[in-house]
């Protein structure tokens, strides 16, 4: 049964941290129903916006951890790529989706803004 604690958040968090700031992005770190590691991504130099997956340029809810690759690209994707990995440190996923078993250590979201406040786009100098 997929499980994170407030431990292995905080061991996360520094390399999340990290990368965020090497990126010009704002974000936190929670966790949802003691099972769901989630970043929420508040502000930042990178515009989401840009990509295929979001071409009416509102905020995007929550990125797809399995399928990110396709649907950004650039600077969005090298972000994203970089956060989930850390995010995804120390974890596991046995699961066979075939016979519907599913074991993970814990699931990873990543969300860009939230639904009453929308990702702020800093504009870069």
């Amino acid at each position: 049964m997929a499980y994170i604690n407030q431990e292995k958040k905080k061991k996360i968090a520094e390399n999340v941290k990290v990368i965020c700031k090497g990126f010009g992005v704002k974000g936190t770190l929670s966790i949802d129903n003691h099972m769901t590691l989630v970043l929420t991504v508040s502000e930042g130099k990178i515009d989401f916006s840009t990509s295929h997956f979001n071409m009416t340029g509102h905020s995007i809810p929550s990125v797809n951890p399995y399928h990110f690759d396709k649907h950004f690209d650039g600077e969005a994707l090298e972000f994203l790529s970089a956060v989930h990995d850390a995010m995804m440190d120390g974890n596991h996923d046995n699961s066979d989706i075939m016979s519907d078993y599913f074991d993970v250590g814990w699931y990873v979201e990543i969300k860009i803004g939230k639904w009453n406040k929308p990702y702020r786009l800093l504009q870069s100098y």
